[in-house]
Order: C-alpha cells, then structure tokens, then sequence
C-alpha cells in the first residue's frame, strides 16, 4: 500500500468540498494545544500501535505533524496494518499554516 502525498492547499480544497476526511494529528499534546487543525484527532505517534483500534481502516485518513516526517512514519504504519486511504500531510501545520490558515501559529 502506497501512502499517497497531500500537500496543505489540497487539503484545504478537500475540506471546503466537505470530503469526509479523518485529519489524525501525531504529534505530541503540547504541540497539539499550540496549533491544530480544526476537528483534527489527537493520537501521538507512540501511541498509534496501542490506539489503532480507535481508527477506521476503511475512512480516509490524512495524517499531520510539525513538518511531515512523524505523520509519514505513522502513515507508513497505518498503510502495512491494512489501512486502504492514507494521506500523508506534505510539509505538515507548518505548510498549513503558511499557505491556507495563518490564524495557526507557527513554532
């Protein structure tokens, strides 16, 4: 399985279309609480294997971090467990927050 690249204005377009998306946030609480994506889900990436049971394998997923690299390992994960659509958020809340919501704090 194919972890698919969506970079943060596709992702925005999705979410204005109203795509039934999962966002799955793995990064850690207080980063979480600094910045989000509304109605994202908090699952830090540590916790993925003991907390995969709270995911819909047949939901589409799209996976996000600080820049991209913890949600690719998670989505890679996700991906080899059985998952069927998971997206990996290129460049992460930072990408977010530079090209599509400002009002998302940068760190």
């Amino acid at each position: 399985m194919t972890v698919k690249q969506l970079s943060a204005t596709d992702l925005k377009a999705r979410l204005e279309n109203e795509e039934n998306l999962f966002l799955l946030d793995v990064r850690e609480p207080h980063e979480y609480a600094y910045a989000h994506i509304a109605n994202s889900t908090l699952i830090p990436l540590n916790q993925i294997p003991a907390r995969i049971n709270e995911l819909d394998a047949a939901q589409t997923l799209v996976v996000i971090c600080h820049h991209g690299m913890r949600s690719q390992q998670a989505a890679n994960y996700l991906a080899h467990a059985g998952f069927q659509d998971v997206s990996n958020l290129t460049g992460g809340i930072d990408a977010w927050s530079c090209l599509c919501d400002s009002s998302v704090r940068r760190y």
